[in-house]
């Protein structure tokens, strides 16, 4: 059976995550909703924002890896 929970390995990244959320929807020109409410955003934004991150998120995992090669 899947296990379908969003929780975090490392529960402390939650607050960096959601800052990089911030800056990659600044640098893309996507302004996020202040009430936190993304119900209104078009998947096409938050897809571009999701995808960023996760670019981020694997060019740092690789500059860590060759690091300690």
């Amino acid at each position: 059976m899947a296990n379908n929970t969003k929780t975090l390995v490392v529960p402390q990244a939650r607050a960096a995550l959601e800052q990089m959320k911030y800056e990659v929807a600044q640098e893309l020109g996507i302004q996020l909703p202040q009430d936190g409410y993304y119900g209104n955003m078009t998947t096409r934004d938050m897809g571009s924002i999701g995808g960023s991150i996760t670019r981020r998120l694997i060019q740092m995992a690789e500059q860590q890896l060759s690091g300690r090669k």
